[in-house]
């Protein structure tokens, strides 16, 4: 087969791991600067091209899209989609998961378990928030936020609202979420391929942090998640319309709730955790999967 990737930097782990898994297996593998991709409009010719050249002949894509460039990074990967060429994850699903609020509605709709969540535009709406999610403490987060950033611990009503009208005051959008305290600066990334939960691992949060990222210090280690668990990651993955991805949940006195989920989730804090060819798995799905045309919405909605 001949794969596609659109990815920024060729260099990070995940995106040698997935060169490395497809050369393995015999494919032709080229990793494509994401923002040196044109699309050139025109009827019934929706063409990509790299460094001024057409972009043809290739089986599957894999989307590494950085949040930075979200929209610049859907458009060309619907033009890959209108072509007939087979996406990894598609660019209607990865849109919802880049939108915090929108997949919150979405997981919530469908019976997900979630943390309370609150969201309003007008700042002087920020004690009634707080006091929606059963805070203080509350959490607040960045709507397109990645990696931990964006996310701050307010302990105390007045720094809530402080914090809140600060981001209002940017015109920046947010969320309010309650504190799950019992999940003690822990959470738990299940890796979803294709239906199936392959991998997980449970995220400690650097001293004195309450974020589990690994990117912010966090470190990781092999976990056995309960049925529900697993169920309930796997009910993201297809509510959310993702082949792949990294279901981030927290464990709650009511069960798992979910954080976010990740279309493109890193492998090498889960591969080290897991000691588990995950690269290879994708792959594998990829494999079985990839045929012309063979997309739910061909970038349409």
């Amino acid at each position: 087969m001949k794969i596609a990737m659109l990815a920024r930097n060729a260099n990070l782990y995940s995106h040698q791991r997935l060169k490395e898994a497809a050369e393995a297996r015999g494919h032709h593998f080229d990793i494509l600067n994401t923002t040196r991709c044109t699309v050139h409009i025109a009827s019934h010719r929706p063409e990509v091209y790299y460094n001024g050249e057409p972009c043809v002949g290739y089986d599957a894509v894999i989307p590494r899209i950085g949040a930075s460039i979200t929209n610049y990074g859907l458009a060309i990967l619907r033009q890959f989609e209108m072509r007939g060429c087979w996406p990894l994850n598609e660019s209607v699903a990865i849109g919802r998961s880049r939108d915090k609020l929108r997949s919150m509605q979405i997981l919530a709709k469908h019976g997900l378990g979630l943390p309370l969540t609150a969201y309003a535009n007008d700042p002087k709406q920020a004690e009634e928030i707080i006091k929606a999610v059963k805070g203080p403490p509350v959490v607040i987060k960045l709507l397109e936020g990645t990696q931990g950033i964006g996310v701050v611990l307010a302990e105390t009503m007045s720094s809530a609202k402080s914090v809140i009208e600060a981001f209002r005051g940017a015109n920046v959008n947010i969320l309010v979420q309650e504190f799950i305290k019992e999940a003690g600066g822990t959470d738990i990334r299940a890796l979803v391929v294709g239906g199936k939960v392959v991998a997980a691992m449970k995220r400690t949060g650097a001293p004195d942090d309450f974020r589990s990222n690994l990117h912010r210090g966090g470190s990781a280690q092999l976990i056995k998640i309960t049925p529900e668990e697993r169920s309930t990651a796997v009910r993201a993955a297809k509510r959310m319309g993702l082949n792949v991805c990294g279901v981030d949940m927290l464990r709650s006195n009511h069960g798992p709730v979910i954080m976010e989920v990740n279309s493109s989730p890193g492998l090498e804090g889960i591969e080290n955790a897991t000691g588990k060819d995950i690269a290879g798995m994708i792959i594998d799905y990829i494999e079985k999967n990839a045929r012309d045309g063979k997309t739910k919405t061909k970038g349409k909605g």
